[in-house]
């Protein structure tokens, strides 16, 4: 019943993770990850490089959006630091921290996160000819108190001067961990970047991701032989793969149960064939005095009956103890879960009525007068 409960348990928190509306589109999208720096590349080689990338990308049949960031999306990876946000009090006892990520023009298009207000990065992005611009996130204009027409307001990096202009607002998507609570984020661009040696490309397909897996590679040799395509992938596996631990757990949580409700049913069964062997006689005499079969299979069957409250009652005791020991474990989910619990009761009371069926019927089928004459 513990086990039964807990693998219900922790079912239902994957399911409620799977459920996360964590705010992308990733059906139709493959993830890599290059990094020109490895192999000497300066930053303006290196921007070069993505931009070609990028253009050879862009051409290949069925693909749609392509774009490239410096963190890569879902994948347990972090960037930020503290920000000054026009009009918000530069008071050191609040809070000033806020993710960030450098991406190329097009990034929010490619995953399928919403616009809300103003625009996405464009033109060349030269460092030192363009305006510096951000667009940041619902959690960042919420945090800040930007309100829901953050375009035009200024921010700085921790420079203390507000030299960057956000130019758009959009909904808010994950950002380290599908199940995290979305966090204040602000994007720059990534062209803008002279150092940047590393980046994660995203390419949006309107059909079969296989055919782009398989082309994603010769482009990259072309451009550049020697650069290996890393962290190669669609992204609904790199989704899977941020939330591992909730697949692994329901797993072994129901591989677990499903042993141990095979045990509790094998063990049982021998327990009531072993009672139904031991009890012939009285069974044949209570035949031999009109009992009907239908009330011999009755006795056995209470006999399961009261063992399977108690087991169920032990067992109620045990899952609600597990159940507190994994609350950190379980998504979505505060205090007993009773459809669960209710659930495991009910899978338990049926695999013992068929576990103590067999015997019951065994003794129903008794022959009162072999019965007695084996005595």
């Amino acid at each position: 019943m513990a086990l039964l409960a807990s693998a219900g348990l922790f079912a239902r928190s994957l399911a409620n993770v799977l459920r996360v509306d964590f705010g992308m589109r990733p059906e139709g999208v493959i993830t890599f990850a290059l990094s020109p720096e490895l192999n000497g590349y300066d930053g303006v080689r290196s921007q070069a490089l993505f931009a070609r990338v990028r253009e050879e990308l862009a051409g290949l049949p069925g693909v749609t959006d392509v774009a490239f960031a410096m963190v890569p999306v879902v994948s347990n990876s972090s960037w930020g630091n503290d920000v000054g946000v026009e009009g918000y009090p530069a008071d050191r006892d609040l809070d000033h921290n806020a993710r960030y990520n450098e991406v190329a023009p097009g990034f929010f298009a490619t995953l399928g996160v919403p616009l809300l207000s103003g625009r996405e990065f464009t033109g060349t992005g030269r460092p030192r000819r363009t305006p510096r611009v951000a667009i940041v996130n619902q959690a960042f204009a919420r945090k800040f108190g930007l309100g829901d027409h953050p375009v035009g307001k200024r921010l700085d990096r921790g420079n203390g001067r507000l030299d960057y202009e956000i130019v758009g607002l959009v909904q808010d998507a994950a950002y380290e961990r599908v199940k995290d609570e979305v966090v204040a984020a602000f994007f720059i661009p990534a062209l803008q970047d002279p150092s940047l040696g590393a980046v994660t490309f995203y390419a949006r397909t309107s059909g079969d991701p296989a055919a782009l897996v398989a082309a994603v590679p010769r482009v990259v040799q072309a451009l550049e032989p020697t650069l290996p395509v890393e962290q190669f992938r669609t992204l609904p596996e790199q989704v899977r793969e941020n939330t591992y631990l909730d697949h692994f757990l329901a797993i072994l949580a129901t591989t677990f149960a499903l042993l141990a409700t095979l045990l509790a049913a094998l063990g049982l069964y021998g327990v009531l064939a072993y009672t139904v062997a031991q009890r012939t006689r009285e069974f044949g005499v209570r035949m031999a005095l009109g009992a009907r079969p239908a009330e011999v299979r009755g006795l056995v069957l209470r006999q399961v009956g009261r063992l399977t409250l108690v087991g169920t009652a032990l067992g109620l005791v045990g899952a609600l103890a597990l159940g507190r020991v994994a609350q950190a474990l379980l998504y979505g989910m505060t205090g007993p879960d009773l459809m669960v619990l209710l659930g495991a009761a009910l899978v338990l009371g049926g695999v013992a009525l068929l576990a103590g069926f067999i015997p019951a019927v065994r003794a129903a089928r008794l022959d009162p007068m072999r019965a007695l004459r084996g005595e």
